[in-house]
Protein backbone atom coordinates (compact mmCIF):
# COMPACT_ATOMS: atom_id res chain seq x y z
CA UNK A 1 0.00 0.00 0.00
CA UNK A 2 1.32 3.32 -1.13
CA UNK A 3 0.38 5.40 2.19
CA UNK A 4 -0.38 9.31 2.13
CA UNK A 5 0.53 9.26 6.08
CA UNK A 6 1.13 6.95 9.36
CA UNK A 7 -0.44 8.36 12.40
CA UNK A 8 1.14 6.93 15.69
CA UNK A 9 0.34 6.57 18.98
CA UNK A 10 2.90 7.28 21.54
CA UNK A 11 2.91 5.04 24.53
CA UNK A 12 2.91 1.23 23.46
CA UNK A 13 3.76 2.05 20.03
CA UNK A 14 6.62 4.25 19.70
CA UNK A 15 7.78 3.78 22.94
CA UNK A 16 7.43 0.78 26.03
CA UNK A 17 5.93 3.33 28.77
CA UNK A 18 2.38 1.89 29.34
CA UNK A 19 4.12 0.35 32.43
CA UNK A 20 5.77 3.22 33.90
CA UNK A 21 2.15 5.02 33.72
CA UNK A 22 0.41 1.98 34.68
CA UNK A 23 2.53 2.23 38.22
CA UNK A 24 1.75 5.91 38.07
CA UNK A 25 -1.49 5.42 38.73
CA UNK A 26 -1.22 2.39 40.88
CA UNK A 27 0.97 4.91 43.22
CA UNK A 28 -1.38 7.57 42.88
CA UNK A 29 -4.42 5.62 44.25
CA UNK A 30 -2.34 3.19 46.48
CA UNK A 31 -3.68 5.13 49.62
CA UNK A 32 -7.09 4.10 49.12
CA UNK A 33 -6.57 0.75 49.31
CA UNK A 34 -5.53 -2.27 47.87
CA UNK A 35 -9.24 -2.62 46.05
CA UNK A 36 -9.30 0.67 44.91
CA UNK A 37 -5.68 0.79 43.63
CA UNK A 38 -6.83 -2.45 41.54
CA UNK A 39 -9.88 -1.25 39.96
CA UNK A 40 -7.65 2.22 38.33
CA UNK A 41 -4.97 -0.32 37.38
CA UNK A 42 -7.77 -2.45 35.34
CA UNK A 43 -9.54 0.83 34.35
CA UNK A 44 -6.52 2.81 33.28
CA UNK A 45 -5.23 -0.44 31.33
CA UNK A 46 -8.57 -1.35 29.40
CA UNK A 47 -8.60 2.37 28.48
CA UNK A 48 -5.51 3.41 27.10
CA UNK A 49 -4.87 6.50 24.79
CA UNK A 50 -7.70 8.39 27.06
CA UNK A 51 -6.91 11.26 28.58
CA UNK A 52 -5.41 11.41 32.27
CA UNK A 53 -7.89 13.81 33.14
CA UNK A 54 -10.76 12.01 31.97
CA UNK A 55 -9.58 9.01 34.15
CA UNK A 56 -8.86 11.11 37.38
CA UNK A 57 -12.49 12.62 37.52
CA UNK A 58 -14.19 8.78 36.75
CA UNK A 59 -11.74 8.07 39.75
CA UNK A 60 -12.89 10.17 41.79
CA UNK A 61 -16.26 10.21 41.34
CA UNK A 62 -16.97 6.76 40.32
CA UNK A 63 -14.69 4.57 42.82
CA UNK A 64 -14.07 7.17 45.63
CA UNK A 65 -17.58 8.81 44.98
CA UNK A 66 -15.88 12.50 45.84
CA UNK A 67 -15.83 15.83 44.06
CA UNK A 68 -12.85 16.47 42.08
CA UNK A 69 -12.63 20.64 40.61
CA UNK A 70 -10.73 21.76 38.30
CA UNK A 71 -8.22 22.81 40.55
CA UNK A 72 -7.33 19.60 41.68
CA UNK A 73 -7.61 18.11 38.67
CA UNK A 74 -4.57 20.44 37.31
CA UNK A 75 -2.77 19.22 40.93
CA UNK A 76 -3.01 15.83 39.89
CA UNK A 77 -1.70 16.16 36.35
CA UNK A 78 1.20 17.80 37.73
CA UNK A 79 1.72 15.01 39.94
CA UNK A 80 1.25 12.12 37.69
CA UNK A 81 3.95 13.80 34.73
CA UNK A 82 6.24 14.91 37.60
CA UNK A 83 6.13 10.72 38.36
CA UNK A 84 6.29 9.77 35.20
CA UNK A 85 8.70 11.76 32.87
CA UNK A 86 12.01 10.29 33.99
CA UNK A 87 10.81 6.84 32.98
CA UNK A 88 9.42 7.70 29.81
CA UNK A 89 12.47 9.34 28.72
CA UNK A 90 14.57 6.42 29.80
CA UNK A 91 12.04 3.91 28.72
CA UNK A 92 13.17 1.37 25.18
CA UNK A 93 11.85 1.96 22.03
CA UNK A 94 8.89 -0.71 20.93
CA UNK A 95 10.39 -2.95 18.78
CA UNK A 96 10.16 -2.19 14.87
CA UNK A 97 9.58 1.37 15.66
CA UNK A 98 12.79 3.45 14.66
CA UNK A 99 12.74 1.47 11.62
CA UNK A 100 9.57 2.43 10.45
CA UNK A 101 10.04 5.53 10.84
CA UNK A 102 12.99 5.61 8.86
CA UNK A 103 11.64 3.93 5.69
CA UNK A 104 8.67 6.16 6.03
CA UNK A 105 10.78 9.20 5.96
CA UNK A 106 13.02 7.57 3.00
CA UNK A 107 9.85 7.38 1.24
CA UNK A 108 8.60 10.90 2.52
CA UNK A 109 5.73 9.73 3.93
CA UNK A 110 4.38 12.04 6.82
CA UNK A 111 4.09 10.40 10.09
CA UNK A 112 2.49 11.91 12.81
CA UNK A 113 2.38 11.61 16.83
CA UNK A 114 -1.67 11.79 18.18
CA UNK A 115 -1.96 10.61 21.52
CA UNK A 116 -3.48 10.76 24.52
CA UNK A 117 -0.79 12.30 26.48
CA UNK A 118 -1.00 15.95 27.37
CA UNK A 119 -0.06 18.10 24.21
CA UNK A 120 2.81 20.15 25.22
CA UNK A 121 4.01 17.17 27.50
CA UNK A 122 4.22 14.66 24.65
CA UNK A 123 5.77 17.26 22.50
CA UNK A 124 8.56 17.64 24.90
CA UNK A 125 9.15 13.62 25.38
CA UNK A 126 9.63 13.68 21.42
CA UNK A 127 12.12 16.48 21.49
CA UNK A 128 14.06 14.96 24.56
CA UNK A 129 14.05 11.89 23.34
CA UNK A 130 15.31 13.10 20.20
CA UNK A 131 12.66 12.10 17.71
CA UNK A 132 11.15 15.20 16.75
CA UNK A 133 12.90 14.94 13.14
CA UNK A 134 10.50 11.97 12.15
CA UNK A 135 7.59 13.52 12.88
CA UNK A 136 5.79 16.21 10.59
CA UNK A 137 3.58 16.70 13.71
CA UNK A 138 3.40 15.89 17.09
CA UNK A 139 0.02 16.18 19.00
CA UNK A 140 -2.08 15.15 22.41
CA UNK A 141 -5.03 16.01 24.61
CA UNK A 142 -6.90 17.39 25.01
CA UNK A 143 -8.35 17.22 21.49
CA UNK A 144 -10.16 13.97 20.97
CA UNK A 145 -7.71 11.51 18.70
CA UNK A 146 -10.71 10.95 15.77
CA UNK A 147 -11.07 15.23 15.82
CA UNK A 148 -6.94 15.14 15.26
CA UNK A 149 -7.04 12.78 12.90
CA UNK A 150 -9.95 14.39 11.01
CA UNK A 151 -7.49 17.69 11.20
CA UNK A 152 -4.57 16.43 9.85
CA UNK A 153 -6.20 14.89 7.41
CA UNK A 154 -7.28 17.54 5.96
CA UNK A 155 -4.66 19.65 6.34
CA UNK A 156 -2.44 17.81 4.63
CA UNK A 157 -4.86 16.68 1.89
CA UNK A 158 -4.46 13.15 2.89
CA UNK A 159 -7.43 10.61 1.57
CA UNK A 160 -8.38 8.66 5.04
CA UNK A 161 -8.22 5.39 3.21
CA UNK A 162 -4.83 5.70 2.10
CA UNK A 163 -3.66 6.94 5.73
CA UNK A 164 -3.03 3.98 8.73
CA UNK A 165 -3.66 4.58 12.22
CA UNK A 166 -1.23 2.43 14.71
CA UNK A 167 -2.19 2.09 18.38
CA UNK A 168 -2.58 -0.40 20.52
CA UNK A 169 -5.90 0.63 22.63
CA UNK A 170 -9.19 0.72 21.28
CA UNK A 171 -9.02 4.35 21.92
CA UNK A 172 -7.12 4.37 18.48
CA UNK A 173 -9.10 1.15 16.90
CA UNK A 174 -12.21 4.17 17.55
CA UNK A 175 -10.14 7.17 15.97
CA UNK A 176 -9.27 5.11 12.69
CA UNK A 177 -12.71 3.77 12.37
CA UNK A 178 -14.92 6.87 13.32
CA UNK A 179 -12.51 8.39 10.65
CA UNK A 180 -12.67 5.65 7.66
CA UNK A 181 -8.60 4.99 8.01
CA UNK A 182 -6.68 2.01 7.91
CA UNK A 183 -5.55 0.19 11.39
CA UNK A 184 -2.98 -1.72 12.58
CA UNK A 185 -2.68 -2.92 16.41
CA UNK A 186 0.15 -3.44 18.43
CA UNK A 187 -0.04 -6.30 21.02
CA UNK A 188 2.74 -7.41 22.82
CA UNK A 189 3.94 -11.17 22.57
CA UNK A 190 1.88 -13.14 24.95
CA UNK A 191 -1.06 -10.46 25.50
CA UNK A 192 -4.56 -10.84 23.95
CA UNK A 193 -5.99 -8.80 21.57
CA UNK A 194 -8.32 -6.31 22.65
CA UNK A 195 -9.56 -5.42 19.07
CA UNK A 196 -12.14 -7.18 17.32
CA UNK A 197 -11.24 -10.33 15.27
CA UNK A 198 -10.72 -9.51 11.96
CA UNK A 199 -8.16 -6.37 12.97
CA UNK A 200 -4.78 -7.02 11.63
CA UNK A 201 -1.94 -7.18 14.61
CA UNK A 202 1.64 -7.11 15.24
CA UNK A 203 4.14 -7.63 18.13
CA UNK A 204 6.06 -5.46 16.08
CA UNK A 205 5.79 -1.99 14.33
CA UNK A 206 5.85 -2.58 10.91
CA UNK A 207 4.31 -0.30 8.05
CA UNK A 208 1.77 -2.70 5.81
Amino acid sequence: MAWQGVFFDFDGVIVDSVPVKTEAFARMFRGFGPEIEAQVVAHHLAHGGVSRFVKFRYYYEELLHKAVGEDELARLGREFSQMVRQGVLTAPLIPGALESLAILHWKRVPAFVVSGTPCEEVRDIVEARGLVHWFMEVHGSPLPKHVLLRGLQARYRLAPSACLMIGDAMTDYHAATATDTCFLGIVPQGQASPFPPDTPVSAVVSIP
